[in-house]
């Protein structure tokens, strides 16, 4: 797999909890926007981020973004 796959055409909107979570940048993961461990033999790698206070975040789900995990607005030009 040399692209990702694009999960969805818009982000993920979620309320997150202060701790550490890992963003799934290959796009297989049945559990979008979160790494599962689908990677598993290709030449992706998820992406650990940190909450440090509860927030609302937007992350990405087309896998195009700049800003990872965050998403940036590049679903629009898909």
């Amino acid at each position: 797999m040399d692209q990702p796959i694009i999960a969805d055409k818009k982000p993920a909107v979620l309320d997150l909890e202060p701790g550490d979570y890992w963003w799934c940048t290959c796009g297989a993961s049945t559990n979008q926007p979160y790494c599962n461990g689908a990677h598993q033999g290709t030449g992706f790698t998820p992406v650990k981020f940190t909450v440090e206070e509860p927030k609302k975040v937007a992350l990405c789900l087309c896998k195009a973004t700049a800003s990872a995990p965050f998403c940036d607005g590049s679903h629009t030009k898909l």
